[in-house]
């Protein structure tokens, strides 16, 4: 299976997206010579020294609350239901937009990867 790589462009975007600003040639020189970052390449830049703290662990356990299902992602349907329970109702088109706007490497589901950049 082939990794999920960015462009420049996408990085700036994503790095705007949580709050960081990020020139388009500093997105450039992050993705070097070959003009494309991997996800878990990225997910490296935008972590905490790359070690678990107590952020991490209190993300962990929110995305386990909304992942629901025993799948490792959170769907639709599980995000659905965990804003319903905490009285935050959403219809399915809403919260299939909330997911497509972080869901990083397209595949419909939010992996803790992708629910880490969300909440941040």
């Amino acid at each position: 299976m082939e990794m999920e790589k960015i462009s420049a462009e996408e990085l700036k975007h994503l790095m705007r997206s949580i709050g960081e600003q990020l020139s388009i040639e500093e997105a450039k020189a992050v993705v070097g010579d070959h003009g494309l970052l991997s996800l878990e390449d990225f997910m490296e830049l935008v972590s905490v020294n790359g070690e678990e703290d107590e952020d991490e662990k209190e993300l962990r356990e929110a995305f386990s609350m909304y992942e629901m299902e025993g799948q490792g992602c959170i769907t639709v349907k599980s995000l659905k239901r965990m804003l319903s329970k905490l009285g935050n109702s959403r219809d399915v088109d809403e919260c299939t937009a909330m997911i497509c706007r972080f869901d990083l490497d397209g595949d419909g589901v939010l992996s803790f990867e992708e629910f880490r950049v969300m909440m941040h």
